[in-house]
């Protein structure tokens, strides 16, 4: 299944980082030609891409993403908001709530007790947003934005 691909090539990432620390210089950031930059989306964009299913080109010249603000401008080219979200949907975060997204990862699973597990790029409990590391999070619905992209509609 599709999904649990998704998940799967996420998880095996679990425990890289930049290297050097706090320069966003990662394996995807080379692939996506844009090594230096945050790289959260552009993580989230790897993963679909080595899944064989490539998010669309949104806004740079390479499958997916990089800023998580031109991928939900742009989100009726690659996917729907979705109040129950599944393994493999993405997870956007607004950490401030005031509607600008901050941060984006892979959603592993949604718990009865009000938190999604996650697997994020470019994350670590010092900084959300620009850690440096590929990690499993547990992050708190009420700053969730669950996108369900059109690649995984049928599954």
């Amino acid at each position: 299944m599709l999904r649990h691909t998704i998940i799967g090539i996420a998880a095996k990432e679990i425990g890289q980082t930049e290297k050097p620390a706090n320069s966003n210089r990662t394996k995807y950031g080379r692939w996506a030609k844009l090594d230096g930059f945050a790289w959260c989306g552009i993580f989230v964009s790897w993963v679909y891409a080595q899944a064989g299913v490539p998010l669309p080109k949104i806004g740079f010249a390479f499958p997916g993403f990089a800023g998580t603000q031109t991928a939900m401008a742009q989100l009726k080219k690659w996917g729907r908001i979705v109040q129950q979200p599944e393994p493999g949907d993405v997870v956007f975060f607004d950490w401030n709530n005031d509607k600008r997204v901050n941060h984006v990862g892979i959603v592993v699973q949604l718990l009865s007790n009000g938190t999604v597990t996650t697997i994020e790029g470019n994350t670590s409990a010092a900084n959300q947003s620009n850690g440096g590391n590929v990690e499993r999070r547990t992050r708190n619905l009420k700053h969730c934005i669950f996108v369900r992209p059109f690649v995984l509609e049928n599954e």
